[in-house]
């Protein structure tokens, strides 16, 4: 698996799982999901304090800062634990700006399913249809392809983030943060790769069929995928901190800086300023806790699709790159279904350099959980640890 910057395939997640020698060592610590270090159970301690001991633990594992906010109804918490700088020691934000990395992909599918509710584009229609001759060549065929498995990770599209010329060293990372890319530049790069099965066959996560979908949202509408979110998406929801930066490469404030670790003991490098059309509609939005909390409890109560189309969003297939993260977890339109104590969330994970996002919401919309942290570790163990509590912290957190 590449390590190659930007949306690493399935993040950090899947990196650190190959890393590990055998899958049943996190299968035994998160399977059940129900495990917890607290000396009481989580529905007896407040969610301020269930959330606020989950952020400090993560810090202890070695993560610089990290932000938390559980949204209940329209009951709101929030806690913070670390610093925002590792140079000035300054404090995490308690609700400050970070890159989402693929949560972004959530946006752009539910922008997809408006336009198929508005009878504007089919999920099984061919993406050849819409787009002739972009998936092409080495076996890859548009004509074979529909929306529905380019939503769904079933394309079999080889993901062209492991083709980027950045990066898996800091000296690459520097030279190359400023590179600007388009759509259409990066889908180009996969289509240089032969199919990694036929389109239906099986599920691999690939950045390259977000990549497409936002290209088949500016065909459909004339407008560019961001300009779609926005207006149908942040606007009605009044999500005012949620934008893509295009070209700009800096965070408004307040932030947290971004710290990558490369490689198994480097150090860790500030990775806060670069520039996102690397990863563009499969993962270039930047957001805060408070607005990703709010949309997911929108989205999960129906205020963003029509019920066939939520139905659509619904409709999973097993999420196979996922499998040692958690058994069971499921993959449907630009979301996924993890399983848990008290049944499952529906969710999505994002990571970019030095940032990393777990969103969920319970079934009904009632509570959402946001959880964002400001390092991404490279040693096996530590990172293990750090997805093994974030799991767990997001089980008590959806299930108090």
């Amino acid at each position: 698996m590449s390590a190659r910057f930007a949306v690493r395939r399935a993040v950090t997640w899947r990196r650190v799982v190959a890393a590990a020698t055998a899958g049943a060592v996190l299968a035994a610590a998160v399977g059940g999901g129900a495990a917890s270090a607290a000396p009481s159970t989580p529905e007896h301690r407040s969610t301020a304090t269930v959330l606020q001991h989950g952020l400090d633990d993560l810090h202890d594992l070695g993560v610089s800062g990290a932000q938390g906010l559980v949204r209940d109804g329209g009951r709101v918490t929030m806690a913070r634990s670390g610093v925002a700088d590792l140079d000035t020691d300054a404090p995490m934000p308690v609700d400050g700006y970070f890159r989402i990395g693929s949560t972004t992909k959530t946006f752009v599918s539910v922008v997809l399913l408006q336009l198929v509710g508005e009878g504007r584009v089919g999920l099984d229609d061919p993406i050849d249809r819409w787009l002739p001759g972009v998936v092409d060549g080495n076996g890859n065929d548009g004509r074979q392809i529909t929306v529905r498995q380019i939503l769904q990770h079933t394309s079999g599209l080889y993901d062209s983030t492991g083709d980027l010329a950045a990066l898996q060293s800091a000296d690459e990372f520097l030279a190359h943060r400023f590179d600007h890319y388009t759509e259409a530049q990066l889908v180009t790069m996969a289509m240089q790769h032969p199919p990694l099965f036929p389109a239906g066959t099986s599920w691999s996560y690939s950045n390259t069929n977000y990549l497409v979908a936002g290209m088949l949202i500016e065909r459909v509408t004339g407008h560019r995928w961001s300009t779609e979110v926005r207006s149908r998406i942040l606007m009605p929801l009044h999500l005012t901190h949620t934008f893509y930066p295009g070209d700009r490469p800096t965070l408004p404030q307040p932030h947290a800086q971004g710290y990558r670790q490369f490689a198994p003991g480097g150090p860790m490098v500030d990775t806060t300023i670069f520039n996102p059309t690397v990863t563009a509609s499969a993962g270039g939005l930047v957001s805060t806790t408070a607005d990703l909390a709010r949309f997911w409890q929108a989205l999960s109560r129906g205020e963003l699709l029509r019920p066939g189309q939520m139905a659509e969003l619904r409709q999973t297939v097993l999420a196979d790159g996922f499998q040692g993260i958690r058994p069971g977890i499921r993959y449907g339109l630009g979301i996924m279904w993890i399983p848990n104590r008290c049944g499952g969330s529906w969710a999505h994970v994002g990571s970019m350099p030095g940032m990393s996002t777990l969103t969920a919401v319970s079934p009904d919309g009632q509570r959402s959980t946001v959880l964002y942290l400001a390092t991404e570790l490279a040693d096996p163990e530590p990172a293990m640890a750090v997805i093994q509590r974030q799991m767990t912290l997001l089980d008590d957190l959806i299930c108090s």
